[in-house]
């Protein structure tokens, strides 16, 4: 009969520190998961937040454009007529001409659509006139 029984059942059953195989593929599939659901809930998000950056540029180009019209007796032959200074000083009437959300100029007609004097218009995020959901144009005459 062996001396020391209980030192020979610690040997044969060796202690593991550590994780099994199955329980990191389990923890791997709860983090995809996770995952998946933030990004189905976040992109949407963030569609609708360029969206909405699109309308407001277009709303404070409006107003310099307003602004423009009020000094001048006219409204400005470009957009990029808005960062000139003004007539008699003060500054100009936009600090930086921005870019759409999408990184693309915004665009300017006169005479505007609808029997307005002016439409300021960000293409989208396609940068093609036209298009449905995110790609649709964005125009200043629109109401959020």
């Amino acid at each position: 009969m062996p001396r020391h029984p209980a030192r020979l059942r610690n040997r044969r059953k060796p202690r593991r520190n550590g994780f099994t195989l199955v329980e990191l593929m389990v923890v791997i599939v709860i983090i995809g998961l996770l995952a998946t659901v933030v990004m189905i809930n976040v992109l949407p998000s963030q569609d609708r937040a360029m969206t909405t950056k699109a309308r407001a540029d277009i709303a404070t180009l409006s107003q310099a454009m307003e602004m423009y019209r009020l000094d001048n007796m006219r409204y400005p032959p470009s957009l990029e007529a808005l960062s000139q200074p003004r007539p008699g000083g003060g500054g100009s009437y936009v600090r930086n001409l921005p870019d759409d959300p999408w990184g693309r100029p915004y665009q300017m007609s006169t005479p505007g659509q609808n029997g307005s004097p002016f439409d300021i218009v960000s293409l989208g995020a396609d940068g093609t006139p036209g298009g449905e959901n995110e790609d649709a144009d964005i125009r200043g005459s629109e109401q959020p």
